[in-house]
């Protein structure tokens, strides 16, 4: 029969060296192990105080009798031994009674971690993350101790690793290396906290977070810190600034490029004012379904400009959609506009109609001569503007329709609106964006490229290589053009049909008003017979008047503008039958 072995039997056989004391922290058992691993001299320390044979190890064996707490893994280090050691207490009916030291010597304890291999492999993916992250990391303990940096943060901060690890982060503080710890925030609030840290050694501004991670008594054991130069962040910040001001410059040439591209659209723009009503409408065209008013004399190219506007909008591929309110029955201009259902009244088609505004949906519709407008649609054109919807004849439910609205209109809509014909609540719908395009007698720098323009594009189209002379020229720079840029292109395109000769001077002089014509020759040096004192003052007389009146809005400012009394102003401006606009 076989015999069990004792305790002792056991606890000698053991690999690693156990110490056993009593309450008093007085040895009470050593096995063999333990007497190699410690190299004691004397052959039996029982009854010795731990304090005595094991002075390193003694605090620990200490707070575990008095706590009951276990103290595992602790690194003991003398001048002889390297040596990882475990203090467990024994305890008995609720009663400390001694405790238990277990040593193991530390390269066996490191060769015995170092042979799991997924120890290794995971030490090294974090070791490789830990050194090679762009950002810098700090390790601290839960006092407060630099446990590690990796090199990013050794570079931002301006201090090698061996110089801050083991050092507290209060001290760093305090000498000056940094002007403020996220760790020391972490351990007093417990949380997260992000900081911007100032490093006086590099002069860096860095984004700094520090988190805390918990053991298993919801006790911060470790503070793991991440840094982020902000100055890099506001360089590109600063880039990022730059390249929008470039792309700003960029648009305004391209917008200046295109202004050159508008000859082809027979819009030239050589004057000042014109100029910047084509800038103004290029910049209004990059604004997504703005509602815009264009005024302007019959003739001044107000549906060449709503067709710019469209072309250079971001609805550009989208339908352009014209409708002259002046030239639809009013009987008929509702359903054209608007559409209308499957039987709406008498004579409508059987599949119903689309309106105007459906078949502009994501593009412009533009509403010419909207002052003619009557007043009965005026009311759903502003339901329109404001809500988006529309409602066809004999419909039940409106619908949703977007596109951008252009009106324009020769007429004086403040005028129309005092006078009840115009709704005044959508003269304020549609005055928002508002161009005013001047008629060819303000504008006579922009007359020599048109006339240019449309000679090449009529000599072109008719096989002509017809011409103006510099005395013709003259005199149609002095001719008023009350019909404006439209009697400039269908005299030009009349003269270059009609007429043999190749100077078209005489043949554009005889399709001048008599009026006109005389005042041409008074504008052109070479006159063919001089004409009489009075009627020329007169005739310049009325120029000054007209010219006065482009800047003037009522006789008060226009007697001032001229330098003489209200009365004359009045009695001249009756005489050549001129009115303040």
């Amino acid at each position: 029969m076989s015999v069990a072995p004792s305790h002792e039997e056991i606890l000698h056989a053991t690999r690693g060296g156990i110490i056993v004391t009593d309450a008093d922290a007085r040895i009470v058992f050593i096995n063999q192990p333990a007497f190699k691993l410690l190299s004691f001299n004397e052959a039996d320390p029982t009854g010795s105080p731990v304090t005595t044979l094991l002075p390193i190890s003694a605090p620990l064996v200490i707070k575990c009798l008095q706590t009951g707490e276990p103290q595992l893994g602790c690194h003991i280090m003398g001048k002889s031994v390297d040596l990882v050691v475990n203090v467990t207490a024994i305890v008995r009916d609720g009663r400390i009674i001694g405790a238990v030291c277990h040593f193991q010597g530390m390269q066996e304890f490191q060769l015995s971690a170092q042979k799991v291999h997924s120890y290794k492999n995971l030490n090294r993916e974090l070791q490789a993350i830990f050194r090679s992250s762009s950002d810098g990391i700090w390790v601290c303990d839960g006092q407060g101790n630099v446990i590690d940096i990796n090199q990013a943060s050794e570079r931002l901060n301006g201090v090698p690793a061996a110089d801050v690890i083991g050092e507290n982060v209060q001290a760093m503080v305090d000498r000056g290396i940094i002007d403020r710890s996220v760790t020391l925030e972490v351990l007093e609030t417990q949380r997260q906290v992000s900081i911007v840290q100032h490093v006086r050694r590099t002069g860096k501004y860095l984004l700094v977070t520090g988190t805390p991670t918990f053991d298993e008594k919801a006790e911060i054991f470790l503070v793991v810190v991440n840094e982020r130069d902000m100055t890099q962040l506001n360089a590109l910040r600063t880039d990022l600034e730059q390249s929008r001001r470039v792309t700003e410059k960029y648009k305004d040439e391209l917008a200046k490029l295109n202004m050159l591209e508008l000859a082809t659209q027979e819009i030239i723009a050589e004057s000042p004012n014109m100029r910047r009503i084509i800038e103004t409408a290029l910049k209004l065209a990059t604004i997504t379904a703005a509602t815009i008013l264009v005024l302007g004399e019959s003739g001044t190219g107000k549906g060449m400009l709503a067709k710019l506007i469209h072309k250079y909008g971001s609805e550009a591929k989208a339908p352009f959609v014209r409708i002259n309110c002046a030239a639809v029955p009013e009987s008929l201009l509702e359903a054209e506009l608007f559409g209308y259902e499957k039987g709406a009244f008498t004579g409508a088609r059987q599949e119903g109609k689309v309106g105007l505004f459906e078949l502009a949906n994501g593009g412009t519709l533009f509403l010419d001569e909207i002052g003619d407008l009557p007043f009965s649609l005026q009311a759903k054109l502003l339901t329109y503007l404001d809500d988006k919807e529309i409602l066809p004849l004999g419909a039940i439910r409106p619908r949703k329709v977007s596109c951008r609205i252009i009106a324009a209109t020769n007429r004086n809509l403040e005028k129309l609106v005092k006078t009840k014909r115009f709704r005044q609540d959508l003269f304020y719908r549609l005055n928002g964006f508002t161009l005013s395009i001047p008629p060819l007698r303000q504008r006579r720098d922009d007359i020599f490229g048109l006339i240019s323009h449309f000679l090449d594009v009529y000599n072109q189209t008719y096989g002509r290589s017809a011409r103006i002379s510099p005395k013709g020229l003259k005199s149609l720079l002095a001719y008023p053009f009350p019909g404006n840029v439209r009697e400039l292109k269908n005299m030009l395109k009349k003269a270059v049909v009609m007429s043999d000769a190749t100077i078209l001077d005489e043949f554009l002089l005889n399709s001048m008003p008599e009026d006109a014509y005389r005042l041409a020759e008074i504008q052109t040096p070479a006159t063919s017979a001089p004409k009489r004192f009075t009627k020329t003052l007169l005739e310049v007389e009325r120029q000054l008047l007209e010219s006065a009146l482009t800047h003037c809005r009522s006789t008060r400012q226009l007697a001032a503008y001229l330098g003489v009394s209200q009365p004359t102003v009045v009695r001249k401006l009756k005489r050549h039958g001129l009115t303040i606009r």
